[in-house]
């Protein structure tokens, strides 16, 4: 309802005269007046209509208008409406009181005076009429906080969803204020830095975790207050004190009063692209290895005839031959390097069968002038050929860097001893050749044998890259084998075997995989085939 609606006005009166009146008196209101001429009639009016004010006579054949009142204020919907008594008679106050308990709310005198008859009703009328108006502002308003509610339920819920998206992102997300101050923290963020939420919340996020940035911060801010976006690497520290260094992206909303920052965790892609380098050099160096290798060998053979000519020359006596003697042995023995060498550099390319133990003891020939400088004790144990089909440059690798680690680990002497033999791998639940190279040098410490096996991890200090174990596990699982060890410590000193299982037949899923794709850093550690030789040392 608004202030140009019109009201109803019910008129109930027994004499069609006085009705008519009324109307001639109140038509100037420019309101609906309504005629009743009965209570019932009158009842009947009230029910199918919204009726403002009741004009009744007191006196009336069938229900007085005393108890017409206390019908109507009986209905919920009439118990505040304004009723005006009319009487033609003179009314006790008694009477009017009674009157006032029945609910009416004025009385009119006969003979009724226009001018305040129709002063009185309008005052009624708009009474009404600003309360109806009240009443749909009401309506409307809680229909607005209803809207307004139901849209703040869904906003709620739709930032919870959101929020539990984020959650599930495997990237950290999270937002900060101009200043720093962390404002939300999803869960990557609580698995890549190991800050729970509760306890990062409010901080400054850069001072936490000791953000390195590859330009001024100053720079930076400025340049994502002028564009809106940022993105660069980052290094930063988790909650253990290790480094992390992620590929970060900032984002300015539109208000200028807060930054949305995603980082990914790309440490290990950056070393494995600084491991992948690190082949190429080593390769390069084959290379070059194999070419100086192959320019040797011809003046080498040479020297070698010329040696053989002299030893029997009939000029030299005992003594002389003798040295010629030694000197053809020393240069035989580098003839061999010099064929080793070349055959590290001719890789074949497909795979061809390969004898392990020919494959070891060439191996341990590489290395026989460190087994002896380190007084090392070699003991053999080949129980099978151990024929698998591969590349003997790649196997080759992998057992010169064991043997080359377990004559490191035994600068004061020890026992190296190396095992071929056919088994059973109950983990890959596969036939092959199983080669253990167990040592009695320093062991493994407890607290390395998780990153044994991860790149540029090292236990020598300076001296090692970290990236031999790494590298050859990758190759051991190019042939779809297992590398694992064992370190025993026990009073008498430290034994340490590391266990080499290639299958007999290899389908080489992996040969096109580079070497981060190859060399996992999850640790595998096998009790199989490790007693005999842990009982033996």
């Amino acid at each position: 309802m608004n202030a140009d609606t019109k009201v109803n006005i019910l008129m109930v009166d027994d004499q069609p005269a006085k009705l008519l009146s009324y109307e001639v008196i109140l038509s100037e209101l420019g309101e609906n007046l309504i005629k009743a001429t009965s209570a019932s009639e009158a009842l009947n009016v009230l029910l199918k209509n919204d009726i403002a004010v009741v004009l009744m006579d007191v006196s009336m054949p069938d229900l007085d208008g005393f108890e017409l009142a206390d019908v109507i204020r009986q209905h919920p919907r009439f118990q505040k409406t304004a009723i005006i008594f009319i009487s033609g008679v003179h009314l006790t106050d008694s009477d009017k009181i009674q009157g006032y308990r029945s609910g009416a709310v004025d009385y009119i005198s006969v003979p009724v005076v226009p001018d305040v008859l129709r002063a009185k009703i309008s005052i009624f009328v708009e009474l009404h009429r600003k309360t109806r108006m009240l009443e749909t502002l009401n309506n409307q308003l809680e229909q607005r906080v209803t809207e307004r509610t139901e849209e703040l339920r869904r906003r709620e819920e739709q930032f919870r969803s959101r929020a539990e998206l984020l959650d599930l992102a495997t990237e950290a997300i999270m937002e900060r204020g101009v200043h720093g101050e962390v404002l939300f923290w999803n869960a990557g963020a609580e698995r890549l830095y190991g800050w729970r939420r509760d306890e990062i919340l409010g901080q400054d996020i850069h001072s936490t975790l000791r953000t390195v940035f590859p330009a001024p911060r100053e720079e930076i801010e400025r340049a994502l207050r002028d564009r809106r976006v940022w993105h660069g690497n980052l290094l930063q520290k988790r909650k253990d004190g290790s480094d992390v260094i992620v590929a970060c992206r900032k984002i300015m909303n539109h208000e200028g009063d807060a930054i949305l920052e995603v980082n990914r965790d790309i440490t290990a892609q950056l070393q494995a692209e600084d491991a992948l380098r690190e082949t190429e050099k080593l390769a390069a160096m084959g290379r070059v290895a194999g070419i100086i290798a192959h320019e040797i060998n011809n003046p080498l053979a040479a020297i070698t005839n010329i040696f053989f000519l002299l030893r029997n020359h009939p000029s030299l006596d005992e003594e002389a031959r003798h040295c010629a003697a030694m000197a053809e042995q020393e240069l035989q023995r580098v003839a061999h390097i010099t064929r080793q060498t070349l055959s590290f550099y001719r890789e074949s390319k497909t795979p061809i069968a390969v004898t392990l133990t020919e494959l070891l003891d060439d191996v341990l020939g590489l290395q026989e002038r460190q087994i002896q400088s380190n007084h090392i004790r070699l003991q053999k144990k080949y129980l099978t050929p151990g024929i698998v089909h591969g590349f003997p440059v790649e196997l080759r690798q992998v057992f010169l860097n064991l043997v080359g680690n377990a004559i490191q680990a035994m600068p004061n002497g020890g026992d190296l001893r190396i095992s071929v033999r056919e088994t059973f791998d109950w983990q890959l639940k596969r036939r092959g050749i199983s080669v253990s190279i167990l040592d009695t040098g320093v062991g493994v410490n407890p607290q390395d044998s998780g990153k044994l096996f991860e790149p540029f991890f090292s236990t020598k200090s300076t001296k090692g890259t970290g990236l031999g174990l790494w590298i050859s596990k990758g190759i051991v699982q190019k042939y779809e084998g297992r590398i694992s060890f064992r370190s025993f410590r026990s009073e008498n000193g430290c034994s340490t075997c590391f266990r080499v299982f290639l299958p007999s037949i290899a389908s080489f899923n992996l040969i096109g995989s580079s070497v981060g794709e190859l060399a996992s850093p999850v640790l595998e550690v096998s009790s199989n085939d490790y007693g005999a030789e842990m009982q033996h040392a």
